[in-house]
């Protein structure tokens, strides 16, 4: 029978789909911890009392880079090049969404507009890897191969996504709210298309790794565009709201380690 847990298992005890699937998703995280670091050390002065968090968020990001590199040197794998077509973070950017990586390579402070852009793209992007990590979570928690790092990634996850809240409502509360709402609007919109085009590129280099035959390739894409149907007819919204989180403060302190991956 044909279910998520199905396919992510299949996905998992095959070298090559599981080269492919770490490959993607180290890449994905330590391009998120360079440009957290960037936008730490370009911080404007008033907002500087969250460098700290935005320095957490970012080694958050580097620590799951290295984890997803050392599951694949646990199975005596090295990582594949990225396929562009599945390169989530470079296409946002190309859609204009999150801060510019040319900007970032520069030397000049950020504005507190800037950051207020940085974390309204966070609100979204973190959504999506928060809930793809609860259904990792869901299926593979004991896991004796891959259970540790998805628990600890699905709670860093979760913090990085109270983060945003928090943040984003202290600076709606500052002024920045319609802002705030109309970023967080664009930036869901961009991002569920983005993601419908890497979905289905995943599975399109998945489907040839593991032979899939073409009426299970088709079934497949089907359900990513009936996810994304869902989403465009409304369900972009989960994205888009703000709540205070029951995790408060939730980078505010040092980022745990990965010795026991990296």
């Amino acid at each position: 029978m044909l279910s998520a847990r199905s396919v992510f298992q299949e996905i998992l005890d095959d070298d090559e789909s599981f080269r492919l699937f770490c490959s993607i998703a180290a890449s994905g995280e330590s391009q998120g911890g360079w440009e957290n670091g960037r936008i730490a050390a370009l911080v404007p002065a008033g907002e500087r009392a969250m460098t700290g968090k935005i320095t957490r968020h970012g080694a958050d990001e580097d620590k799951h880079g290295r984890i997803f590199r050392a599951l694949l040197r646990k199975r005596g794998l090295d990582p594949v090049d990225v396929p562009p077509e599945t390169d989530y973070t470079m296409l946002l950017e190309r859609r204009g969404i999150g801060l510019a990586h040319e900007k970032l390579r520069g030397a000049e402070p950020l504005t507190e507009r800037d950051i207020v852009a940085y974390l309204a793209h966070s609100r979204v992007t973190e959504q999506r890897a928060a809930e793809q990590m609860r259904l990792l979570r869901r299926y593979f928690a004991d896991d004796p191969d891959i259970g540790r790092a998805v628990r600890m990634i699905s709670d860093d996850e979760d913090n990085h996504l109270a983060y945003c809240h928090e943040e984003l409502l202290r600076l709606a509360g500052a002024g920045y709210g319609r802002m705030i709402q109309a970023l967080l609007r664009e930036s869901a919109r961009a991002e569920i298309r983005v993601y419908r085009r890497v979905s289905l590129a995943v599975m399109d280099h998945m489907g040839r790794l593991l032979g899939w035959p073409r009426a299970k390739g088709a079934l497949l894409a089907a359900g990513i565009h009936g996810v994304y149907g869902y989403e465009a007819a409304g369900g972009w919204r989960r994205m888009v709201s703000l709540r205070m989180p029951e995790r408060r403060n939730a980078l505010g302190g040092p980022a745990t380690t990965a010795a026991e991956f990296a």
